[in-house]
């Protein structure tokens, strides 16, 4: 079973997602980012989700974790619960 590893910044517009994702890629800290903006209670945690497997996730959420390229930001990923951008750490 695929199990992998991610920190996630949830916030309710796209423009919002958008701007911290540029300053994601001017070097700000994804972790500090996530304390100060994210909506989900992992904000507290820099945003880390800890590990998790395949299918524990929405699906939009999942193929990005199980599909794209690690350690890369990716989004803005559009889910009932608002907009993430998404860090997977790694998986297996």
């Amino acid at each position: 079973m695929s199990k992998a590893c991610a920190l996630h910044i949830l916030v309710k517009t796209r423009e919002k997602a958008e701007k911290l994702k540029q300053q994601l890629a001017k070097g700000a800290d994804f972790g500090k980012l996530a304390k100060q903006h994210s909506l989900c209670p992992s904000g507290k945690k820099g945003g880390d989700l800890g590990e998790f497997r395949k299918g524990q996730m929405v699906k939009a959420f999942d193929d990005v974790v199980f599909k794209q390229a690690v350690l890369e930001v990716h989004g803005p990923v559009k889910t009932q619960f608002g907009f993430h951008l998404i860090k997977t750490l790694y998986r297996s």
